[in-house]
């Protein structure tokens, strides 16, 4: 008859359980707890800087302000403004050009003012690029 072996007491098999592995580094002494709240703490924030960027806007005008566009931090047109003077039936062409220039301009502005509000969240966690 041959006897059983058995594990030493406080022996946990790999994937067992037994709660949030010690993770050298991480704040809290060691467990991943108070990064979780940090992260939480942090989609919070997102979420209220991403809707409060509804409300921001950015204006560009192209041509001496004959065509003025408004879009707002999340790269929604607003508005576009064109100036009487500078539609010519025979020249539709330069107004597309127009038009196509500012609402081109007012989104790469508004993403950044987007990209500018996001960075301000993430600053000195040192996370990788990109991932926000």
């Amino acid at each position: 008859m041959t006897k059983k072996k058995h594990a030493p007491r406080g022996y946990r098999s790999p994937g067992s359980g037994g709660g949030t592995p010690a993770m050298p580094g991480l704040p809290g002494g060691g467990r991943g707890g108070n990064m979780i709240a940090q992260i939480q703490q942090l989609q919070q924030e997102m979420e209220a800087t991403q809707a409060s960027l509804s409300d921001e806007t950015v204006e560009v005008s192209v041509g001496g302000g004959v065509v003025s566009v408004v879009a707002n931090g999340q790269q929604e047109i607003r508005s576009i403004v064109i100036k009487p003077e500078v539609v010519d039936p025979d020249d539709v062409d330069m107004l597309q050009d127009l038009i196509l220039s500012a609402v081109n301009e007012a989104l790469i502005q508004s993403r950044q003012l987007a990209g500018d509000r996001m960075s301000g969240l993430t600053q000195g966690l040192n996370l990788p690029p990109g991932l926000f």
